[in-house]
């Protein structure tokens, strides 16, 4: 607060991640910082917090198939991208410039993770470097983890996070488009799936569907949702899903249903457990 006053602080507290030893600031700061205000926070912030040695800025959004940040600019401390993050007793080899992170999905991964059953097979659509599938690997007992990712850096910080993580005969690392891999060799293979990348949870859901056996099992969908004052985030989202599993010809009830976090200005992450019956 000394470094930017009250407000301009608590805005950049927000939009805060600590990833590991890494800090990132993450844009829209709505025009009141400048990045040469951030940089003398930024050397604040390696001076007071010991374990970050590293801090960034987010100049623009998660983009692509493969969420990558785009736009990362160096604020100080030293000028390197990957680290080890640790969650839910698990360490996890990841760099922020290649593979999408964010210790917001904290909860989410441990809640997703105590709803697996002894002997699943799961399928994650988008695993990303494994977080979700690893924490699961961990605190479930699954019987097998179809851990699926497009993204090449991703599947090789994947590939060592498992080994890391002591999980080899549980989780499977797959490099490729879930679609196409779901169709090729994982039809009828899952009691559970994961999709965790809003962007393409709708147009990929008939795979989804594919993976589970004979199309009866749990599905968890993540979803964006726009939602202006006095709407309901959840109500939105819902709608939208409903729309697409009746097109689809699902027999379906959905069960929890919570808003993960904030993504932008009433723009909302929300998540549906969907059981296809």
């Amino acid at each position: 607060m000394e470094v930017l006053g009250e407000e301009k602080a608590r805005l950049v507290w927000s939009r805060l991640d600590i990833i590991g030893d890494i800090a990132v600031v993450k844009m829209p700061l709505h025009g009141m910082v400048s990045v040469e205000e951030l940089r003398r926070l930024a050397e604040r912030i390696i001076a007071e917090v010991k374990h970050v040695r590293s801090v960034w800025l987010a100049e623009g959004p998660v983009e692509g198939g493969e969420r990558v940040r785009s736009r990362l600019t160096h604020l100080a401390g030293e000028r390197r991208t990957v680290t080890v993050y640790r969650e839910h007793g698990c360490r996890f080899k990841v760099d922020i410039a290649r593979v999408f992170i964010t210790p917001r999905l904290n909860y989410e991964h441990l809640r997703i993770a105590r709803l697996v059953r002894p002997g699943e097979t799961v399928v994650n659509m988008f695993a990303g470097a494994g977080l979700f599938s690893i924490i699961m690997a961990r605190h479930a007992r699954p019987r097998r983890v179809y851990s699926i990712d497009i993204n090449p850096y991703a599947y090789e910080f994947m590939v060592e996070n498992v080994r890391l993580n002591r999980v080899e005969d549980i989780v499977e690392p797959i490099l490729g488009d879930a679609a196409r891999v779901v169709e090729e060799r994982l039809r009828g293979v899952a009691d559970r799936v994961l999709m965790p990348l809003p962007e393409l949870a709708l147009d990929y859901l008939p795979y989804a569907l594919e993976a589970l056996r004979e199309r009866r099992g749990v599905v968890h969908v993540y979803l964006h949702v726009e939602a202006p004052r006095g709407v309901d985030p959840l109500a939105r989202g819902l709608g939208l899903l409903e729309d697409r599993l009746k097109e689809l010809g699902v027999d379906y009830s959905v069960g929890a249903m919570r808003v993960v976090r904030t993504v932008g200005p009433r723009r909302y992450q929300v998540v549906y457990d969907v059981e296809a019956r």
